[in-house]
């Protein structure tokens, strides 16, 4: 209720549409159908709308604040006509429902397949239950999407080893997936006579931004594909300029009918028109290859700049890890070299062979826990370190350091922190 107070107060809509047995203060039922009713607000229509604006979604950040992404019709038409262009989706086409209707990725599954006459298989019930899946048989499911999780889940549930005849092409999108599991998904479609099929986007893009052609999906593990139809990539350097050479990293922008007109955090936002005019600055950093396809290397404020060079800090710690270097502290210098390829020097007392070659068994160490990243507290990252937020507020009062301050912290099993701070690398 807090939520919708929030939302209330800062909207002021005409109409509220809830549970039977939902009742909010100064509002009256004046419609009822399915258990539920059309609450009227005393707002009335006050409420000025831009012409084009037609849906207001949230933004897997916003969730719980009053932001909202604006879409306009054009946004979802254009979204719309691209995913069933790419997709090659009919009216034989029976998608089982996975995902939240809420969510810009759910909601897109909907939209698609309505637009083509398809038949959507509507369950309350999730993946691990027994009646989704006899239901998906059942009912003769044709796809279904997921985010990593999902796919996560299912490989845990060995989804493997499940006769599911029906089943033409499995989405996914809402994230990285991890790069041995696509690459068992897809093997294991691509024996079955199936399609895999990678998405990338943003609700800020109404949906999807690329697609992995399933006939791609193999060669190209690991990466976004290409722009959807209508759509385009451009890599943007340090300098501001256009990247295009393979290769190098740079920040994504994209530009096409589907990118939305902004966001909305009070009634007053309704009104406004399109903030963007079809340019979307994705936050993401990629690279492109030889033949056109991109590939997501980490987020715009996970990088650092040091001498005029972009560095990830994402892709620092994964080739320091290839290195079996798990602790940053151990590091005195780490030097990219031309080829791509990670030179590191450790400092003396922390070089290999001092324990193995005194004959001293070694105690097992365990992989530093991230508790800040770019000036953010990642929350669930405390338990995981058996560490809480009181802990960490006096471990950076002392250090004379916050949480907005700190762009990166770490802490071992040991209760050895690792700090970087945002000024120390200006």
């Amino acid at each position: 209720r807090e939520l919708l107070k929030g939302l209330y107060d800062n909207y002021h809509p005409a109409f509220l549409w809830a549970p039977e047995d939902f009742a909010w203060d100064g509002c009256e039922p004046v419609y009822q159908s399915l258990g539920y009713h059309l609450l009227k607000t005393p707002f009335g229509r006050e409420a000025e709308l831009y012409p084009e604006l037609g849906l207001l979604l949230t933004t897997s950040g916003s969730t719980g604040s009053p932001k909202f992404v604006r879409q306009s019709y054009r946004n979802i038409r254009a979204n719309t006509d691209s995913i069933v262009e790419y997709l090659k989706l009919d009216e034989t086409e029976r998608p089982i429902t996975t995902l939240p209707m809420n969510y810009t990725y759910g909601v897109s599954i909907l939209n698609t397949h309505l637009d083509v006459g398809a038949t959507i298989l509507v369950t309350e019930h999730g993946i691990a239950q027994r009646e989704f899946w006899d239901f998906f048989r059942r009912e003769g499911a044709t796809s279904f999407g997921g985010v990593p999780y999902t796919y996560e889940m299912l490989d845990r549930m060995r989804f493997f080893r499940m006769e599911l005849p029906s089943l033409r092409t499995m989405t996914q999108a809402g994230g990285k997936l991890q790069k041995e599991l696509h690459r068992k998904f897809v093997e294991w479609c691509l024996e079955k006579g199936k399609q895999f099929i990678v998405m990338y986007g943003q609700c800020e893009a109404t949906a999807r931004m690329a697609y992995l052609p399933w006939e791609k999906s193999l060669e190209k593990v690991g990466g976004i594909g290409i722009a959807i139809p209508g759509g385009q990539f451009r890599l943007i350097a340090a300098d501001g300029s256009e990247i295009t050479q393979p290769g190098v990293t740079g920040e994504l922008k994209y530009y096409g009918d589907n990118v939305t007109l902004g966001y909305a955090v009070c009634q007053a936002d309704l009104r406004k028109g399109d903030d963007r005019g079809g340019v979307l600055e994705t936050g993401d950093m990629a690279q492109v290859d030889a033949d056109g396809y991109y590939t997501i290397v980490g987020r715009k404020k996970r990088f650092l700049k040091l001498y005029g060079n972009r560095v990830n800090l994402d892709e620092l710690t994964m080739h320091l890890r290839e290195k079996d270097i798990f602790d940053l502290t151990e590091v005195k210098y780490a030097i990219l070299e031309t080829n791509g390829q990670l030179s590191t020097l450790l400092y003396a007392k922390d070089r290999p062979a001092n324990a193995k070659d005194a004959g001293i068994q070694a105690k097992e160490t365990e992989l530093p826990v991230t508790l800040i990243s770019a000036g953010k507290l990642l929350e669930k990252n405390l338990p995981v370190a058996k560490r809480d937020r009181q802990w960490l507020d006096a471990e950076l009062k002392k250090r004379n350091c916050t949480i907005r301050g700190a762009l990166l912290l770490t802490v071992d099993a040991a209760g050895k922190i690792y700090l970087v701070r945002k000024e120390d690398v200006r």
